[in-house]
């Protein structure tokens, strides 16, 4: 999955912030022709524009990616409340915007319509349950937009349970499976990994991954709506 082209360089902190938690990748520029220079190979996935008090350079910026021989889309603006008559006969610079302070819900729910409108993919592979995130592509994990430091052991097998919720494993399956069959360690090494997730999980969520007396761990029941 390309990265999301923002402006300016840096972002407002609170559209960084949801991004970030939110695990789309981003890429920022301070100019327009940065936008064509830093552009990855398969190109940006969208854009996010703000204008904020730069307000020529970005709408330039708008009209540089909508004059491009394939029109960047789709393009969301996120402006201030005060900045909404500067969108008067600039509604083809772009295709959706939305108001500062950057609210986590209502950013995703734009985008998610934006790029489905678009028939472009933009989410990147997530495991959800509850509170819990992973996203496979960027090997981080979140509990209610909360970022877990887990070491890269923790992470993998936070991420087998997780991809097959209910399901009871052994701890001789845990380590060839996440571990590899080359690990020489013994079946202590999974009860010190899950205790540690546990414990990084906190009290609410610890839950999460359940002890099978006499067999071994699974997680949860089953996976959330």
């Amino acid at each position: 999955m390309e990265p999301i082209l923002v402006f300016p360089d840096p972002p407002p902190a609170e559209l960084a912030l949801v991004l970030d938690r939110a695990g789309y990748p981003w890429k920022a520029v301070s100019v327009v022709d940065q936008a064509s220079r830093l552009e990855p190979e398969e190109g940006w996935s969208g854009a996010i524009v703000c204008p904020g008090g730069r307000g020529e350079d970005a709408f330039a910026l708008c009209r540089a990616l909508r004059k491009r021989d394939l029109p960047l889309e789709p393009l969301l603006l996120v402006i201030e409340a005060g900045g909404l008559t500067d969108l008067e006969l600039r509604e083809d610079l772009f295709d959706d915007f939305c108001l500062l302070p950057v609210r986590a819900d209502e950013l995703e729910a734009r985008l998610k319509h934006l790029f489905w409108r678009t028939g472009r993919g933009l989410r990147p592979d997530l495991i959800e349950h509850g509170p819990l995130v992973l996203n496979l592509e960027t090997y981080q994990a979140s509990l209610a937009g909360r970022p877990l430091d887990l070491t890269y052991m923790e992470y993998e097998l936070l991420r087998f349970l997780a991809t097959h919720p209910g399901k009871v494993f052994t701890r001789e399956t845990l380590l060839s499976r996440v571990w590899g069959y080359e690990y020489y360690g013994g079946a202590r090494t999974v009860d010190v990994h899950i205790r540690r997730l546990r414990a990084k999980l906190g009290e609410e969520q610890a839950h999460l991954i359940q002890t099978v007396r006499s067999v071994g761990y699974r997680f949860g029941q089953a996976r959330w709506p």
